[in-house]
């Protein structure tokens, strides 16, 4: 993926945004559309209740996060936590996007744990962008931070 400059990365909170869901969901990068058979199915399939994050514990997952990235040197040029969804902007050091998306999961959980989230906090998986160029990045960069306050 030479020229990828960046990516922006959206990762879910667990039962809140099921497949079929009515604002559409992205399956393999695609975007589709509401199918309330589905997301029935899918929520009666939830091992759980659904997981919000509170306002007050949104910060402690962004230090989370932040703390992740940089440990393994991971720039951050974005990020928001909202009640039932991540966004985050960072640098590609390489093509494993996955990888960062990963650790930035599980920091994020092992905080939570703290305050008594004992089940499974993240659906599988995440969304990805990539930026190829400046205009890219800073159009993801300013969405991210629209949703900063959310």
């Amino acid at each position: 993926m030479a020229g990828m400059i960046g990516f922006m990365a959206t990762w879910t909170t667990y039962g809140t945004w099921l497949q079929g869901d009515k604002r559409g969901y992205v399956k393999n990068g695609i975007t589709l559309g509401a199918n309330a058979q589905l997301e029935k199915t899918n929520e009666e399939l939830l091992k759980h209740d659904k997981i919000l994050i509170p306002k007050t514990l949104r910060k402690t997952v962004e230090n989370a996060i932040l703390n992740e990235a940089d440990k393994i040197g991971q720039k951050v040029f974005a990020i928001a936590v909202c009640s039932n969804h991540v966004y985050i902007v960072a640098e590609s050091k390489d093509e494993r996007c996955g990888y960062y998306v990963g650790r930035f999961k599980r920091a994020a959980t092992k905080a939570l744990r703290g305050y008594a989230f004992v089940e499974k906090v993240w659906t599988k998986g995440y969304d990805k962008r990539y930026c190829y160029n400046q205009n890219d990045l800073e159009t993801r960069i300013k969405y991210v931070q629209r949703h900063h306050k959310s």
